[in-house]
């Protein structure tokens, strides 16, 4: 089949319900509906469906509390309950779905990520929607993504997406919280999540989700970095993603930064947790983030937590700022040993022959978007 472009919808637990405790059935029909009429448009259609816990309550159909083991025994009643809901909807129009529970683990270990990849682009090359979730069934506080958004954004990186859809119970982001605040304004356009776009976010809108806006503004961010434009818009607007897709929902789009990453980048991007951190002067934070350069020992003025070669850590200005990650070329015992040496110090420092890249080019990548 001929080259399409592909878009990610997240669809939020209140989006599913409609507000409700139950999963809408209407709803879901308007969704399903809308990502037809986008495959119509040339458009490859991802969904990252909440909603298995309250799929697992209405099967179960009594009162269950709110302990971990009882929502996962819920997600597992629930997902089963939810795939074959999306795949008797889309059954109608004759499109084949498929589902993918994934985790953390999926995407931190290299191999499985591209295991995860290369099963997500074989279903688009064969025209089938991929329903995509979380495994909260056997997901421990370990390996889970914690939240759907943030799942979405990983998983617009391993479908190479050009869109990111979060769609939630508010039109996007305000100057404020729209419930407390009347004069709150919608910020229809971001060009870059600094720290005021971040102080704006609040908590979670219901008590149905894990995410809240700020997630919605991590998973943006995580997209942003990665070149994929991500908008939020309010779920339950009339026929709102194929509106969003002709520019006529209300909504916040987050603008893309001009950066394509190669494929390990964007790993590095979307998968591992940081084991650490490095303290960069300034000579280095500009020499990374200006001038393509890898880390340098001279530039390190400090080493924080505990790792060995080739995890990843994270890359801070001397105002706290984190700049960049990248895999390390020496641990941290080894870097408290040679941070502000030169280059050629460092074989002498250790007493043995070794790297003299703290962390090479091509196993760094930016998080501050620097203009070109």
């Amino acid at each position: 089949m001929a080259s399409r472009k592909v878009v990610v919808v997240k669809l939020g637990t209140s989006v599913l319900t409609a507000g409700g405790t139950l999963l809408n059935k209407p709803r879901l029909v308007e969704l399903a509906s809308q990502c037809v009429e986008l495959r119509s448009a040339g458009w490859q259609v991802v969904l990252v469906s909440s909603g298995a816990v309250a799929a697992g309550r209405a099967a179960l159909n009594k009162e269950i509390g709110s302990s971990i083991a009882e929502k996962q025994m819920l997600a597992a009643i629930g997902q089963g309950q939810l795939i074959h809901l999306w795949q008797s909807l889309f059954s109608i129009y004759d499109i084949s779905v498929a589902q993918l529970l994934l985790t953390r683990a999926d995407v931190e270990n290299r191999a499985r990520y591209l295991n995860a990849r290369d099963t997500l682009n074989q279903l688009l090359s064969h025209d089938v929607v991929p329903i995509i979730n979380e495994n909260d069934a056997v997901a421990t506080s370990e390996i889970k993504v914690g939240d759907n958004d943030n799942l979405s954004a990983m998983v617009a990186i391993l479908a190479n997406a050009d869109r990111l859809l979060l769609l939630t119970d508010q039109a996007g982001l305000f100057t404020a919280d729209p419930r407390q605040n009347p004069d709150a304004r919608l910020i229809e356009t971001v060009d870059e999540i600094d720290e005021d776009i971040i102080a704006i976010a609040g908590g979670s809108g219901t008590t149905l989700g894990t995410g809240g806006m700020a997630t919605k503004l991590q998973a943006a961010q995580i997209a942003q970095r990665a070149g994929i434009e991500t908008v939020i818009a309010k779920g339950s607007e009339s026929n709102v993603i194929v509106n969003i897709q002709s520019g006529q929902a209300k909504s916040t789009k987050f603008i893309r930064f001009d950066a394509p990453l190669d494929g390990r980048k964007k790993w590095l991007l979307s998968g591992p947790r940081c084991s650490g951190a490095l303290i960069c002067d300034d000579g280095a934070v500009d020499a990374v983030c200006t001038q393509g350069a890898s880390l340098l020992a001279k530039g390190i003025t400090d080493v924080s937590g505990q790792f060995s070669r080739g995890d990843l850590i994270e890359l801070k200005s001397l105002q706290g700022r984190v700049i960049a990650k990248g895999l390390v070329a020496f641990d941290h015992q080894e870097l408290q040993q040679i941070k502000g040496l030169h280059s050629a110090q460092i074989s002498k420092a250790l007493g043995y022959q070794t790297a003299n890249v703290v962390i090479h080019r091509d196993d760094l990548v930016l998080l501050e978007h620097v203009a070109t």
